[in-house]
């Protein structure tokens, strides 16, 4: 019955114009019949945390302290709010809870060399602003700022009080920046493992004319071009089943050049993907990417180890219980759940009901400042906008989770790239106290604060 209560179009926006043809109208009374709005079974207002305090956190850390994972989402990627406090909860979680890294929905191969800096490694740079304003691919706002470096000095000068094997890394999970990855692979061998670089350079030869443009090699393939993908798994392979053979590197280092070779693989599926695919093939390709990722990050950190993930609310609220589900689209949060288990995943959205954030016009365009104009009605931040608190947060329970205690809602979702005037398309229908197991609200955010160079 739950499923039954998910809209059938993927774009809250497309709902909201449809909303006064009888279709929808007969839809919506369907709904109607099964479901009330879940603060109606429960005065929603007592379910608030306002945030006017860290102390305020108390009630959350106590629900994340036995996860395996702690999952946090954002409404937007240019939002100082959302960073801000996720940043005090990985605080806690790190230094009450020993969580052991932190997992982002950034580059791999450019993030490391935070984690390099935080842990203090061989090579690290003299500060978190040097690494960060190096970062040059698009967009880079969502790391070059200064809520990212004050999480990262924090966790730097939380490290240096532990022994190495037991300092907190700081990672990016994404698939994107492949070529970037392929140099590092290439030239970490070069330096340590000549047989291995030789092989390794023989397999990447098969991208040809088409190295450093990804997206020219996946059309090339659609017109006929050799596929590259058993060249990419041959080098995993080889990296994977030869741990003896860089006895040298330090199993920092190691997983640093085998995650490497993971992302090109990776990349290169989800690239020829989304230009062979329609639909979700490609979307799925890269969520399976990060997340496993964040199990292989598991996996190195040792039994019992338990990891934070940054992403988007759309990578990290359970797929399964908005209309993701019905296009095919799976997500971080839902595989986790999946994986690990419910009780071993806390999945916390956050979101506004209007402010300002970091967005570009289109892809790669200047980013720029931009107003998010108020929530829609029948969106879960149009109703939570009605409580007097500014800003808090709520943790779901299975009075909130009770069939007849849930409603379709819309969940804001701006991405990198952002229109305002189309701001009523960027919903998502969703069951919210199924999706999340808490949301953090502000009536009004700000912009990321961006480093300047």
């Amino acid at each position: 019955m739950t499923y039954g209560l998910l809209a059938k179009h993927i774009n809250y926006g497309y709902i909201y114009l449809l909303i006064n043809q009888l279709l929808m109208k007969c839809f919506l009374g369907f709904l109607l019949l099964f479901c009330s709005m879940f603060s109606s079974a429960q005065n929603i207002e007592q379910k608030v945390i306002p945030l006017d305090g860290d102390a305020n956190l108390d009630r959350l850390i106590l629900a994340a302290a036995d996860k395996g994972l702690v999952l946090m989402g954002e409404a937007s990627h240019g939002t100082h709010e959302y960073y801000l406090w996720r940043d005090k909860i990985s605080r806690r979680l790190i230094a009450e809870q020993n969580f052991n890294f932190i997992a982002v929905e950034g580059d791999f191969a450019s993030l490391y060399h935070l984690n390099r800096y935080v842990k203090n490694l061989d090579g690290a740079a003299n500060s978190a602003q040097e690494i960060l304003l190096k970062l040059n691919r698009w967009p880079t706002w969502m790391w070059a700022n200064e809520e990212v470096v004050a999480l990262a000095e924090w966790l730097r000068s939380y490290n240096d009080k532990l022994p190495q094997d037991k300092k907190v890394g700081f990672y990016g999970m994404d698939v994107y920046d492949e070529w970037n990855s392929k140099k590092v692979v290439l030239d970490l061998l070069k330096r340590t493992n000549k047989t291995a670089y030789r092989y390794v350079k023989s397999q990447y030869k098969c991208f040809g004319s088409h190295q450093g443009d990804s997206w020219s090699y996946a059309h090339a393939v659609r017109a006929g071009k050799e596929v590259c993908a058993t060249a990419t798994k041959n080098v995993v392979e080889y990296i994977r089943n030869n741990r003896s053979s860089f006895s040298e590197l330090s199993d920092d280092s190691y997983f640093y050049l085998l995650q490497n070779t993971i992302v090109v693989q990776n990349a290169e599926e989800f690239y020829r993907e989304s230009v062979a695919s329609e639909g979700y093939v490609s979307w799925n390709s890269r969520v399976h990417h990060m997340h496993g990722t964040v199990n292989d990050l598991l996996n190195l950190y040792g039994e019992n180890s338990k990891g934070i993930v940054w992403a988007h609310n759309t990578h990290i609220g359970d797929a399964d219980y908005t209309s993701m589900r019905n296009t095919g689209e799976k997500n971080i949060g839902q595989l986790s759940r999946e994986g690990l288990g419910n009780d071993n995943v806390l999945l916390i959205g956050f979101t506004t009901y209007e402010g300002k954030v970091m967005a570009g016009s289109s892809w790669g365009a200047p980013m720029q400042e931009m107003t998010i104009p108020p929530a829609v009605p029948n969106s879960i931040e149009y109703e939570l906008n009605q409580i007097e608190q500014e800003c808090f947060y709520m943790i779901f329970d299975k009075e909130d989770r009770k069939e007849e205690n849930l409603k379709v809602m819309g969940n804001r979702a701006v991405g990198v790239v952002y229109n305002p005037f189309g701001d009523k398309r960027q919903f998502i229908p969703s069951i919210v106290p199924l999706r999340y197991d808490a949301l953090f609200f502000f009536k009004k955010t700000t912009a990321l604060r961006v480093l300047k160079k």
